[in-house]
């Protein structure tokens, strides 16, 4: 896991000298990626075994309400393409968003694309933005998502909704690799 010395990580700071600086107010995340969480997931999400998600319900939601239950804060799930949403069934952010037990708005959609996983952290990085504005946009915002593995979606996402009214945009991700 990625743990900061300071109050904002390597990646972070090396955001904020990119095109993607000032989107993203900052990203908490509750578990390290490791062997264990890399196959739990894979089950989880890709083996399309929904159930799994139900053992970070309580300790996802502390994290998020730890964070964020002081401000009005409105959770927003990273979206799936329609083509993944069909092919898996279920879209793990916005179970994870559901465990935030705040109100949650469907304000982003996504092009259909590559999956993240199959490239590098260089392609994902350069990648062209596939998320476009698809509901109403909250003041302030946490997105939420599985995992933050280069911090690419969550920017992406937050540059959208930054460029079409958001104020405070942070981020809360089960896991940070």
């Amino acid at each position: 896991m990625k743990q900061a010395e300071s109050d904002i990580c390597r990646d972070c700071s090396q955001w904020e000298t990119s095109d993607y600086q000032a989107v993203l107010d900052k990203n908490v995340s509750l578990y390290g990626y490791d062997d264990f969480m890399r196959d739990y997931v894979a089950q989880w999400k890709y083996r399309g075994d929904y159930a799994l998600g139900k053992v970070f319900e309580q300790a996802f939601r502390q994290l998020f309400q730890q964070h964020f239950s002081n401000q009005k804060y409105v959770s927003v799930p990273i979206p799936l393409s329609d083509e993944r949403m069909q092919e898996r069934g279920f879209n793990q952010a916005a179970e994870l968003a559901d465990f935030t037990g705040a109100t949650t708005l469907d304000a982003l959609a996504r092009k259909h694309g590559e999956k993240q996983s199959k490239r590098s952290k260089w392609s994902r990085m350069k990648a062209d933005n596939p998320f476009y504005l698809s509901g109403d946009v909250p003041r302030s915002v946490v997105l939420i998502d599985d995992i933050y593995t280069t911090g690419t979606t969550l920017r992406h996402a937050a540059q959208v909704l930054k460029e079409n009214g958001a104020q405070k945009i942070a981020a809360c991700t089960l896991i940070r690799g």
